[in-house]
C-alpha cells in the first residue's frame, strides 16, 4: 500500500503547472489603432541592379536579413547605414554583419559609384507602419493585446522583430470592400501625438504592451474555451471616424487545440455585409463577445469567401500578454 501511495504522490509532483496572472475582467476593446515599429537593425527587402547586374556580394544576403554592423560600427537605421558607409568605405568595399534568424553572418559588399554616390544594390526600410484593432487591456497590469497574429513584412512574408515601437490613436477614413478572392481593408489615419501605448513583442498571437492613455471602468467578463459555443455572437470594430460599433456574427464552428484559428464564424450583420463585403484588412483584433462574455479575436479571412473568417480564443493572448511582466 505505501509504495502505491508513495507512487501517487511523486505524480502529482511533477505534473506541469501554468499560472497566470491576468484579470477575470478586462476593458473591452474594438478602436482602431495605428501601428508603427522600429526594427533593431536595417532590414532587406529586396535588390535592385546596378549598371546592369547585381552588386558582388549580394546573392550572399536574403530578403528579411537585418544588416546590424557596417564595418563593425553598429546601425540601427537607414541614416545609420548611409552614414557609416560614407565614412568608412574602403576600396569600394565593405563589411556588413547580418542577422538571420539566430544566426550572425559578416558578408562583404563591393560597392559601385554612380554619379557620385554609393550603390548598395539593396533595398531596405528600418520601420513598419500599419492598422489594426485594440482586442483588450487588462485593468490591472494595463498591459494591451492586439491583432491577434503577428505583423509580417509585406515584401518577404517575415515577422518583424521590434526594437521599439507605439500604437497610437487612428481615425478610419474609408474602406476597400472585400470581394471573392481580395481582401479589402481600412484606410485610416494616425495622430502620432496621442501615443496610446508602447509594442514590447510581435508574434505568433498578436502585438502586446503597455497602454499609457487613460483606462475607461467598462469592464468585461473572460469567457474560458470550454464556454464558447456554437451561434450567435458579436463583434466590436470601427467603420468610420472613431466610432466602435457591435455586428452579429455567427460562429459556425470551434477548434479548441488550433493555435490562432480556434473560431471560424460568418459574418450575418447586413450594415457590416454592406459596408465592407465581409472581413477586411484592419478588422484584426476585432473583440468577440459571446452572451456578454468576451471570447475572442479576429484574426484572419478566407480570401475565397470574405464573409467568413477565423478567430483566436481571449485566454490565449491574455496568457501571451501576461508573458511580457515576466521579461
Amino acid at each position: 500500500m505505501r509504495k502505491y501511495i508513495c507512487l501517487f504522490i511523486c505524480l502529482i509532483g511533477v505534473l506541469p503547472i501554468s499560472v497566470f496572472a491576468y484579470s477575470d475582467k478586462v476593458i473591452l476593446g474594438g478602436e482602431s489603432i495605428g501601428i508603427q515599429i522600429d526594427t533593431p537593425g536595417v532590414m532587406v527587402i529586396g535588390f535592385y541592379k546596378v549598371n546592369g547586374d547585381y552588386i558582388k556580394g549580394v546573392p550572399e544576403i536574403k530578403p528579411g536579413d537585418l544588416i546590424v554592423k557596417v564595418n563593425d560600427q553598429s546601425i540601427s537605421t537607414i541614416h545609420d547605414l548611409t552614414s557609416q558607409i560614407e565614412k568608412d568605405i574602403k576600396d569600394e568595399e565593405i563589411t556588413l554583419t547580418v542577422k538571420r534568424g539566430e544566426d550572425i553572418l559578416p558578408i562583404n559588399l563591393q560597392l559601385e559609384k554612380v554619379d557620385g554616390v554609393y550603390k548598395t544594390g539593396l533595398y531596405v526600410k528600418d520601420r513598419i507602419s500599419g492598422i489594426g484593432t485594440l482586442t483588450y487591456i487588462d485593468p490591472a497590469s494595463k498591459v494591451y493585446g492586439a491583432l491577434g497574429h503577428e505583423i509580417l513584412e509585406s515584401t518577404t512574408s517575415e515577422i518583424v522583430e521590434v526594437k521599439t515601437g507605439s500604437i497610437f490613436e487612428s481615425t478610419i477614413t474609408s474602406i476597400q470592400k472585400s470581394t471573392t478572392g481580395v481582401a479589402g481593408a481600412k484606410n485610416a489615419t494616425f495622430n502620432y501625438e496621442n501615443v496610446l501605448g508602447d509594442i514590447k513583442t510581435n508574434g505568433t498571437h498578436g502585438i502586446y504592451g503597455i497602454y499609457e492613455d487613460n483606462l475607461n471602468t467598462s469592464y468585461i467578463d473572460i469567457a474560458k474555451p470550454s464556454e464558447v459555443k456554437i451561434g450567435k455572437a458579436t463583434i466590436y470594430t470601427v467603420l468610420n471616424g472613431e466610432e466602435k460599433k457591435e455586428f452579429e456574427i455567427e460562429i459556425t464552428s470551434i477548434k479548441e487545440y488550433s493555435n490562432t484559428k480556434n473560431l471560424q464564424f460568418t459574418i450575418t450583420d447586413k450594415e457590416l455585409i454592406d459596408k465592407t463585403g465581409g472581413v477586411v484588412q484592419g478588422m484584426s483584433g476585432s473583440p468577440i463577445v459571446q452572451d456578454g462574455k468576451l471570447i475572442g479575436a479576429v484574426t484572419h479571412v478566407i480570401v475565397d469567401d470574405p464573409l467568413t473568417g477565423y478567430g483566436i480564443f481571449i485566454t490565449t493572448m491574455l496568457e501571451t500578454g501576461d508573458e511580457i511582466l515576466k521579461e
